[in-house]
């Protein structure tokens, strides 16, 4: 072998670069490849959830965010795309610290994380580092095969960590088996000036169309629009004349920030798609992220849960390392405890992909009717805020609720505040 380290891990994501930070903090001897040359370009922003600033903070960098990347914000409002308001979420009814969604410019999150890896292990993250092939003796994973600024490297390592992503290579290596669904739509996604100033969330849902508007910092927005899939040559060759007229019959009020869209430079295309690994684990190999449970972003928890992974995953690797023992039997104790909330969280994501997005007038009806009962119910209302903001363990909804959602007969818990509320 040409290195020898405690654990390789591909993929410098959201995942991946929180997991080799923490590991470096311990001490332990940790190589992060990334196959890009440098941290990330373009103009997708995020959406940072309660989950995910806590992460931040815990590791000392939610403060280190550059102050005029990132907006706090407190109300998502969803609305019928002829716009008339649904409901409103409120995530001041969440505890504090954590009680705003924090809507970042593009890459500042992840660029902090990477920062600090790289002050904390200089010779620990590699650029123009593709994944070849896992190395095994027998059945045990020693290590991996890659190229470095195309030169063919050897890495042993007691534990590979795949956090590669939906097409994850590593996963491939490893011969796990893997359910990989596409939807049919995707979206497009931009950052545009705006003039008028948005002060808070707009999500607006018709019958196969989703516009979202989120306020960010220095006078922009982050907008999302659902198209479908493979379809942007399409909506390019069109012009951006359409966008423009579409955009303000829905929401007028930013027909100024629309007229601002000028070229296709200004946006970039999201695919949209669901990852379930049928095992996340073998011997000395983890997959974490997407390249084991990847999700639908209605969910809104696809890098929170990565962060999540990371956490977990660096507070089992020092007792691993202290028994020497990586066997599937060991890591499982990684995936027993994290496979259950990923798995809720991507069937509620599905569950909203498929009446958010519907075109069925029926489906569509009985969306909006939904979202208008909840706006009524502070109990079920704090339910979905919750789940959105990474911090249930189970469903938001059980058969009850589902029922009570419908608006039919009314809740006798309607008004019940959340656990933290004062009377």
């Amino acid at each position: 072998m040409d290195i020898h380290v405690d654990v390789v891990v591909v993929g410098a994501g959201g995942g991946g670069a929180v997991l080799g930070l923490l590991l470096a903090r311990k001490g332990i001897r940790t190589i992060v490849l990334e196959q890009a040359s440098g941290p990330p370009h373009g103009i997708r922003g995020e959406i940072l959830q309660p989950n995910g600033q806590k992460i931040l903070d815990d590791l000392g960098l939610l403060d280190q965010l550059p102050k005029n990347a990132v907006q706090p914000v407190r109300h998502f409002h969803f609305r019928h795309i002829r716009g008339e308001r649904l409901c409103s979420i409120d995530y001041d009814e969440l505890p504090p610290p954590y009680n705003r969604a924090l809507v970042t410019l593009p890459h500042v999150a992840h660029r902090t994380v990477l920062d600090a890896l790289e002050k904390q292990n200089p010779e620990g993250l590699w650029y123009n580092a593709s994944f070849a092939d896992v190395i095994k003796k027998g059945n045990h994973v020693v290590g991996v095969e890659a190229k470095v600024q195309d030169r063919p490297v050897r890495i042993a390592a007691k534990l590979v960590v795949g956090a590669d992503g939906p097409a994850s290579k590593v996963r491939d290596a490893l011969d796990i088996p893997t359910k990989l669904y596409r939807y049919p739509e995707s979206y497009l996604v931009a950052i545009l000036d705006c003039p008028e100033k948005l002060e808070e969330a707009q999500y607006f849902l018709g019958k196969k169309e989703i516009l979202g508007l989120f306020p960010a910092a220095k006078e922009k927005i982050y907008l999302v629009y659902l198209i479908k899939a493979a379809s942007k040559d399409s909506i390019c060759a069109a012009g951006v004349a359409p966008l423009h007229k579409r955009w303000s019959a829905i929401y007028p009020e930013l027909s100024a920030t629309f007229q601002g869209f000028t070229g296709w430079e200004q946006t970039a295309v999201m695919p949209t798609g669901r990852t379930r690994a049928q095992t996340w684990v073998t011997d000395g190999a983890v997959l974490i992220g997407d390249a084991a449970h990847g999700m639908n972003p209605h969910a809104s928890q696809g890098r929170m849960q990565a962060m999540v992974d990371a956490t977990v995953l660096a507070d089992l690797i020092p007792a691993c390392l202290a028994e020497d023992n990586f066997q599937t039997s060991r890591l499982k104790t990684f995936e027993k405890q994290r496979r259950p909330k990923v798995e809720m969280l991507q069937r509620l994501a599905d569950e909203e992909a498929f009446f958010w997005n519907t075109g069925n007038p029926a489906l569509a009806w009985l969306r909006n009717r939904v979202f208008s009962t909840i706006d009524q119910n502070r109990r079920l209302k704090y339910r979905v805020l919750t789940a959105t903001a990474g911090l249930r363990e189970t469903p938001p909804f059980g058969p009850l609720d589902r029922f009570l959602a419908l608006g039919l007969v009314p809740d006798p818990r309607a008004d019940q505040r959340p656990p933290h509320a004062l009377s």
